[in-house]
């Protein structure tokens, strides 16, 4: 089980205002953004969201946190199944894809990685800001 902790009052504003959004509300915007939630339920708990259930792939459990992470409202995503860790870096104020992928790949020309580790929740490599989380690939 993991817990990871995101920016209440950053993110994608689906409800309007600080308020938490349902799992109706988040299963839409995980529906929206053309990911494969199947096999997953998404539960919300005051400003926890739960995420269980077995997911196609890794990469798609690890791209549905973070969609329902980065919506206002949301102060934390627990993951009710156990599997490898993911990697998650939160942006902060003056990162650049460039910058962290030097810190986490070791080269910042790597960025396009996170980028595309990213998709389809981040829509160009310069559209980040502080709060937001994001995935970075791991070799294997």
């Amino acid at each position: 089980m993991g817990l990871w902790n995101f920016l209440k009052g950053a993110g994608k504003s689906l409800i309007g205002g600080d308020e938490s959004p349902d799992a109706d509300a988040l299963k839409k915007e995980v529906a929206d953004l053309g990911l494969d939630a199947e096999g997953l339920d998404i539960t919300v708990e005051g400003d926890k969201v739960k995420v269980s259930g077995d997911a196609v792939s890794q990469e798609m459990r690890e791209k549905v946190i973070l969609a329902v992470g980065n919506v206002e409202g949301v102060a934390a995503v627990e993951d009710e199944n156990p599997g490898p860790e993911p990697v998650f870096h939160t942006v902060e104020k003056g990162d650049t894809l460039w910058a962290i992928s030097k810190k986490a790949l070791g080269d910042g020309n790597r960025y396009n990685e996170i980028f595309e580790a990213n998709r389809p929740m981040l829509s160009h490599p310069d559209k980040i800001y502080p709060g937001q989380v994001l995935r970075i690939p791991q070799d294997g």
